[in-house]
C-alpha cells in the first residue's frame, strides 16, 4: 500500500437502495386502480422489497467500512514506518556524511603541514581521524543494530538547541575549519520554540559539512540575527584553499534540510561557486495564522 494515499471509503448501497425505494413507491403509486387483492399483495411485495433493500445497504455498508478502518489501520502503520525510515536514512545521512567528511578535511589539513612542528601536526591528525572513525563507526553500528531489529525505532535523544551551537562549531574547527559564530539579537534564545532552534541547528551541520567538503580546511562564518519574531540563520565560508578538490555529495543533506526548514514555515537559499558558499534559511516563529 501506498503510504502517501490515503484510503477513501467508496460505497454505493445506499445509492442501490435508494432507486430500488424509488421503484418500489413508483409500483405502489400504479397499484392504486387494481382489485383489492391484487393491491394488498402488490403492497406487501414491495414493502418487503423496501426492507430488504434498508437491510441490505445497512449490513453493506457496515461491512465496507468496518474493511475501511482496516485499510486505514494498515495506511497508519506504514505511514509511521514510512516517516521513521526516513528519520533513520537522514540520520545515516548525517553519520556518514559529516564523519567522512570531518576525516577528510583532517587528513588533508595535515597533509599541507611542513616545518619543524609538522610531525606533531600528523600524529594529532591521526588521533583526530582515529577518534571521529571510532565515533562514527560505533553509531553506525547502533543505527544498523536497530534497523536489523524487527520493529525497532531508533533510541530517542534530546532535541538541539541554541545552546548546542558552541558544541557543534567546535566539532568543526576539530575538523580543520576556521569557524567565526555572530549572533545578533538573540539574547533569550528560549524565547525561539523549540522546532526553530533544532532547524538552526541543522542548518549550522549542514553548511558546515558542505563548507568542509567542499572548500576543505576553509574559514568559515555561522552568523544568527533575530529578524521579527523568527531567526536568520547564515552559513558562509572563503571558497576552496589552494589544491583542494572539492568533493560532490548526493545532495540529500540539502534536500533534508529543505524539508526541515520548510516544516517550520521557512525558507532556504543555497548558493555554492568556487569563490565559496553560503546558506541563508529565513526560519519564522510564532503560530501559522501569524506568518499569514
Amino acid at each position: 500500500m501506498d503510504p502517501t494515499a490515503r484510503p477513501v471509503l467508496r460505497s454505493r448501497a445506499w445509492v442501490v437502495a435508494v432507486v430500488v425505494l424509488t421503484l418500489v413507491v413508483l409500483t405502489l403509486a400504479g397499484a392504486g386502480g387494481r382489485q383489492p387483492v391484487a393491491a394488498s399483495v402488490a403492497v406487501v411485495a414491495a414493502s418487503a422489497t423496501a426492507l430488504g433493500a434498508v437491510g441490505w445497504a445497512v449490513v453493506r455498508t457496515g461491512r465496507q467500512r468496518r474493511a475501511h478502518e482496516a485499510a486505514l489501520t494498515v495506511w497508519a502503520a506504514e505511514r509511521a514506518a514510512h516517516g521513521e525510515r526516513l528519520r533513520i536514512a537522514r540520520d545515516l545521512h548525517d553519520l556518514a556524511s559529516h564523519g567522512l567528511g570531518a576525516i577528510t578535511v583532517r587528513a588533508a589539513a595535515a597533509r599541507t603541514a611542513t616545518g619543524p612542528g609538522s610531525a606533531q601536526e600528523h600524529a594529532r591528525a591521526l588521533a583526530d581521524i582515529e577518534q571521529a572513525g571510532r565515533a562514527a563507526t560505533t553509531e553506525l553500528r547502533r543505527m544498523l543494530s536497530v534497523l536489523r531489529a524487527p520493529g525497532g525505532t531508533a533510541p530517542l535523544r534530546p532535541a538541539d538547541t541554541l545552546a548546542d551551537l558552541s558544541r557543534i562549531v567546535g566539532s568543526a574547527r576539530a575538523g580543520g575549519l576556521t569557524v567565526e559564530l555572530a549572533t545578533e539579537g538573540v539574547t533569550e534564545p528560549a524565547d525561539l520554540s523549540a522546532g526553530v532552534q533544532l532547524t538552526a541547528c541543522a542548518v549550522v551541520r549542514e553548511g558546515l559539512a558542505n563548507a568542509a567538503r567542499h572548500a576543505g580546511p576553509t574559514r568559515a562564518r555561522v552568523t544568527l540575527r533575530r529578524e521579527g519574531d523568527g531567526l536568520v540563520v547564515t552559513v558562509a565560508d572563503d571558497g576552496p584553499v589552494p589544491g583542494w578538490q572539492p568533493h560532490a555529495g548526493a545532495g540529500q543533506g540539502l534536500r533534508g534540510l529543505r524539508d526541515r526548514v520548510a516544516a517550520v514555515g521557512g525558507t532556504l537559499d543555497v548558493r555554492i561557486g568556487r569563490a565559496g558558499s553560503r546558506l541563508l534559511a529565513r526560519l519564522p516563529d510564532g503560530a501559522p495564522e501569524d506568518r499569514a
